[in-house]
């Protein structure tokens, strides 16, 4: 029975207060798209960017726009940074970040092309053999990298 009264009281109540307890009550976070990206030779695309902290070596990839898929931020993102387009695109890791309150969604991809960087938000994209990554590259980078190979080979 109070699960009723509960629900009715819920029901009763305007959609903006409604809207407001649920964005009260839950957490919300950002959405970004990255990926690991392989090129004919199995090696693995990188990007440098000047903005990030560390030594500036990740992933490529960026968040999401409100309504985009995630695969389309992918591409969206690898075109305005790096002038790439890439094939067998999947779904790879998905995780969650504490601080800043983040979903990160990655993924696989292919490419023949060589990338351009476009923007001031990349300073190089280079290839590397997956057994030679940069020094610096984060730890958490370089796990998911490691994964994506040997997710290849099987």
């Amino acid at each position: 029975m109070p699960k009723n009264f509960l629900a009715n009281i819920w029901h009763a109540a305007p959609s903006s207060l409604r809207l407001w307890i649920l964005r009260l009550s839950n957490a919300r976070f950002t959405v970004t798209a990255g990926a690991v990206i392989f090129n004919e030779r199995n090696e693995v695309l990188l990007l440098k960017h000047p903005f990030r902290a560390g030594s500036g070596w990740g992933l490529p990839g960026g968040f999401l726009k409100h309504g985009e898929q995630p695969s389309d931020a992918l591409r969206r993102e690898l075109e305005e940074e790096v002038k790439l387009k890439v094939s067998n695109v999947e779904v790879f890791w998905a995780r969650s970040f504490k601080r800043p309150k983040q979903i990160e969604i990655l993924f696989t991809a292919e490419t023949r092309a060589l990338p351009e960087p476009q923007s001031m938000e990349v300073e190089c994209a280079v290839w590397f053999n997956s057994h030679e990554l940069p020094e610096g590259l984060p730890k958490d980078q370089k796990s998911l990298v490691e994964r994506a190979v040997e997710k290849r080979r099987v």
